[in-house]
């Protein structure tokens, strides 16, 4: 039996299908969930959320942050702001990359960069722009 997946955000249900296998970032690390895992609740960190659907094919979703919750292989993942690979926009994710970098070279704590930059990072990975 597989997994069945919803990625839910505020404005709508961005993701629903099912897959042999989702690969996420908590706060603990990386994990992967495969149908029969033990319930599980966390907090997703900005990263990729990989769904290998039951056809072997993939979708790559952008997340910057929120939660996990796993449950009689039912995976649920809210995040406030998550993107598809196919709607991001590289160009755009770049140039928000290197005014992040800018604002690390002059503050190198500066939250707001930091936060800024690991969206950039994740949104470039899901989209295959970088690895």
């Amino acid at each position: 039996m597989p997994l069945k997946v919803e990625l839910v955000s505020p404005e709508r249900l961005l993701y629903e299908g099912e897959a042999s296998q989702v690969d996420a970032r908590t706060a603990d690390g990386e994990i992967g969930f495969l149908p029969g895992h033990i319930p599980f609740v966390g907090t997703l960190q900005p990263w990729v959320v990989r769904v290998q659907r039951t056809d072997g094919s993939v979708q790559r979703i952008a997340v910057h942050g929120g939660f996990v919750e796993l449950s009689h292989d039912h995976l649920t993942l809210l995040s406030d702001i998550a993107e598809l690979a196919e709607d991001i926009d590289v160009d755009r994710a770049q140039r928000a990359l290197a005014r992040a970098d800018e604002a690390l070279r002059a503050v190198s704590d500066d939250d707001d960069a930091i936060a800024a930059r690991e969206r950039a990072v994740a949104r470039l990975r899901a989209a295959g722009a970088i690895s």
